[in-house]
């Protein structure tokens, strides 16, 4: 099946715009030993996740859920960004003070912890998302260039007056998902889609927003 992007009049056509979740990385020294500091807001989940490297290994994190936030229309992604950003900044001083191992979330093996890495997620229908009522995505996931079988993909659909609507899928074996949404035309101008893709421990998070542009 061939995919169109969606047009009205032969003017505009509605493309998908990629937007990575703020964050923040820092390489901190304390004593001998540099820490790599990566923190991201991971929206799919309403976490602000801190993790922390030595020489590429995780060696532990810190999160803090704003699930109890994140329904308040007035908490805006400025609000997010500056919660983070303290949060990266208490994780960044309790290492220079020797208190990292006091600040880390219990509940987590350093085993555990150490496979923790990012996946890549890729939109590759960026300029053919909308076909015959729907919005679809296809979407490849990959570890190191390496196609993943088996990934699960979740996705949250928006826009600003109706409540979020959800999706998932499973990628094959070419470490592709599609993800397909029954939506109106008339809410596409005005919504966003937040996707994350899990497999094993490992996470990947993309925000897409949706916007017409000159056909």
């Amino acid at each position: 099946m061939k995919f169109f992007p969606w047009k009205r009049s032969g003017i505009l056509a509605l493309h998908l715009e990629t937007d990575m979740i703020f964050g923040f990385n820092t390489d901190v020294k304390h004593e001998d030993t540099v820490y790599h500091v990566q923190s991201e807001a991971r929206q799919n989940d309403f976490l602000f996740q801190t993790q922390v490297f030595v020489r590429g290994r995780c060696i532990g994190k810190r999160a803090t859920s704003y699930a109890d936030k994140a329904a308040h229309a007035d908490f805006t992604d400025k609000q997010k960004e500056h919660q983070l950003r303290e949060q990266h900044r208490f994780v960044l001083d309790s290492i220079r003070e020797g208190k990292l191992a006091d600040i880390l979330d219990k509940r987590d093996t350093a085993e555990t912890l150490a496979a923790i890495k990012q996946l890549d997620l890729e939109l590759i229908n960026a300029d053919s998302v909308h076909s015959e009522g729907s919005l679809l995505l296809r979407l490849r996931i990959t570890d190191g260039g390496s196609a993943l079988s088996g990934a699960k993909v979740v996705s949250r659909f928006g826009t600003t007056d109706d409540e979020p609507r959800y999706s998932q899928a499973l990628s094959d074996n070419s470490g592709t998902a599609e993800i397909s949404l029954d939506v109106d035309e008339s809410a596409l101008s005005d919504s966003g889609v937040l996707v994350q893709a899990e497999y094993q421990g490992r996470t990947a998070t993309r925000k897409f927003r949706l916007r017409k542009v000159e056909a």
